[in-house]
């Protein structure tokens, strides 16, 4: 099978403007929630790329009728009838473990395979689990798969999450609006795509407070409606990537389609390093010129620094005047990114869920492999400013989270393409 690469050719300006795309991690979710009411539903600034269309894949697979136009998705769910999600399909993307509450929702039970074969207790599908379980949810686990049954309905409850996982507040959330009376979600998940979420769910009928702050609280109903029209958030971490190409090429480089509250300790972080931000009600521009100044990263849930900026965040502090740390206190594994950007000339120590940064003056173009989809994007930036040209291969990590990014990187003044060979 063919490989495609994107060969970057560094030290050109990066200036112009660029438009973000919808949230992969709002759409995702979204589309999974259509499952609760029957119906047509249709959801707009949707990125075209491959995780967002393996999750119409999954859909399909359920019986639905899912059409992609142009940046949209629509998704007719009166045709499903099937509660059953393959391994195959699950273990290609973690976020299909979103229909779990939607199928218990509408259906009352869901047979959905263990995401990348994980058991449960592990990467915080316990969380999922038990707080289901809070709410009347019955679970057996079988052969790999998470089989889910109400033998007495869906009753609200009070839950409180040990942390405040993203993954465990979404299905919560889609499953207690169908339940008998209250629940309340303690140490919900605040990230902008769970208030997205949130609002979607109302547009379909659900009662629901607190959304954006760490108690939620959901009054249950008894049927749900499809959505005519409903506009996905802009892509925080999409906005963030380009706004360190920004400050690497000196800019000025204006990101539209974003709300800069979405990214405020993204944001201060960039003003501490020595960017120039001017900021509007949908746009951020950036502009930089002499040193950049090394800054202390920890990741944490928001409004904590994202996880998903810490590797582009990471090739900025390797270029700095001086050492930094970056703390990784969300994901195991994060800092493979750290061996591909020493191949091009970057000094960082890992220790534990800790890298040890020292600034050098400037980065050698290498082949390099994407780890990941944040890392290869960050592969991709560091490309930007090295010297020579950056091949970057496993570029289709890349394209689970970027829509159009070679294109995107290329009409603001990259020297960049993709490649077969």
């Amino acid at each position: 099978m063919p490989d495609e690469l994107i060969i970057v050719d560094g030290g050109k300006p990066i200036q112009g403007t660029v438009r973000v795309s919808g949230a992969k991690n709002s759409v995702l979710k979204l589309m999974a929630a259509t499952i609760m009411a029957p119906g047509k539903s249709t959801i707009t600034n949707v990125p075209i790329i491959s995780d967002v269309t393996l999750m119409g894949e999954v859909l399909t697979n359920l019986g639905a009728e899912v059409n992609f136009g142009d940046r949209l998705v629509t998704i007719d769910t009166s045709t499903i009838n099937s509660v059953h999600t393959p391994y195959e399909l699950v273990a290609r993307m973690r976020a299909s473990i979103a229909v779990l509450g939607p199928l218990i929702s509408r259906f009352g039970k869901a047979d959905v395979a263990m995401p990348g074969g994980c058991q449960i207790g592990s990467r915080k599908l316990d969380m999922h689990i038990s707080g289901l379980e809070a709410l009347g949810v019955h679970f057996e686990v079988e052969h790999g798969f998470i089989n889910a049954s109400i033998p007495h309905g869906l009753i609200g409850a009070p839950v409180t999450l040990q942390f405040p996982s993203v993954g465990a507040t979404e299905n919560l959330m889609m499953a207690a609006v169908c339940a008998q009376g209250y629940t309340t979600i303690e140490n919900a998940a605040r990230e902008p795509e769970i208030i997205d979420l949130g609002e979607f769910l109302i547009h379909m009928g659900a009662r629901i407070t607190g959304l954006g702050t760490p108690k939620i609280e959901i009054e249950g109903i008894n049927n749900m409606h499809p959505v005519a029209e409903f506009s996905a958030i802009g892509d925080r971490i999409e906005a963030g990537t380009f706004l360190v190409a920004g400050m690497l090429g000196g800019g000025p480089l204006t990101v539209s389609g974003i709300n800069p509250q979405h990214l405020e300790m993204a944001l201060s972080k960039l003003k501490k390093m020595g960017a120039d931000l001017v900021l509007q009600n949908d746009s951020i521009t950036i502009s930089h010129s002499g040193a950049i100044q090394p800054v202390d990263i920890q990741t944490l849930p928001f409004p904590g620094f994202p996880t998903d900026l810490q590797a582009q965040f990471m090739v900025l502090n390797a270029l700095a005047e001086g050492s930094s740390v970056i703390t990784e206190n969300l994901f195991e594994n994060r800092f493979v990114f750290a061996e591909e950007i020493r191949r091009m000339g970057a000094v960082i120590r890992v220790e534990g869920h800790q890298a040890l940064i020292s600034g050098v003056k400037r980065l050698s173009g290498a082949p390099v492999r994407s780890p990941d989809l944040r890392g290869g994007a960050a592969l991709v930036l560091a490309g930007l400013v090295a010297d020579g040209s950056t091949e970057v291969s496993g570029i289709e990590h890349i394209d689970r989270g970027y829509e159009d990014f070679v294109d995107k990187l290329s009409a603001v003044g990259a020297q960049i393409k993709r490649i077969i060979t």
